[in-house]
């Protein structure tokens, strides 16, 4: 029996904290709420900042809320090349020795001294879905994407067991039109 799940394309975003929001915003700026994710208690905010590498800026960069105990950007490798960052592929929060870059907002700006990556692909999956499509924490696996013209077969994606989320596959914009996926896609569980 095939276990199968969702593949959302995880665009370019920055993860930030409280204090580099009020600095980027202003003291009293709040984070606004503009869409739910599917993780639950997870949004898109309606504020956005510019990120600066070596070589250019990306203007309207989505902030995605809550705040984090540190402030970290996601992007794709292209995007990560087009700015001139050297930006590692880790999971979300695994930040040390990764790309830094300056973020600028309305009311002031941040040095990053590391936290610019290119996240892994991944599957968040809660404990009890883990069970049935038998796939533990840190466990990697590999996905089938099956699309009209671009079908293939992802490896090294790692499970990550976590609750308030169905299972659902998180690619970047890169490997998301490498796949040719749509807001329908669908991924087949491939154990190794």
């Amino acid at each position: 029996m095939s276990y199968t799940f969702p593949v959302e394309t995880s665009a370019r975003h920055v993860h930030l904290t409280a204090e580099d929001f009020a600095t980027l915003f202003g003291a009293d700026a709040q984070l606004t709420v503009k869409k739910e994710l599917s993780i639950k208690g997870q949004f898109a905010s309606n504020e956005k900042v510019t990120v600066v590498g070596p070589k250019k800026s990306q203007a309207n960069v989505s902030i995605l809320g809550p705040f984090r105990s540190k402030s970290q950007v996601e992007l794709s490798a292209t995007d990560a090349r087009s700015l001139g960052l050297n930006a590692p592929v880790r999971l979300s929060g695994d930040l040390a020795g990764s790309a830094p870059c300056k973020l600028v907002g309305p009311a002031g700006e941040v040095e990053l001294n590391e936290g610019v990556i290119v996240a892994k692909r991944h599957l968040h999956i809660s404990a009890a879905e883990a069970e049935k499509a038998n796939v533990a924490n840190g466990e990697v696996i590999m996905v089938k994407i099956t699309s009209a013209d671009r079908s293939l077969i992802f490896d090294d994606v790692e499970v990550r067991i976590g609750e308030g989320c169905d299972a659902t596959m998180h690619v970047d914009t890169d490997e998301s039109n490498a796949a040719g996926c749509t807001t329908a896609t669908v991924g087949e569980l491939i154990k190794k």
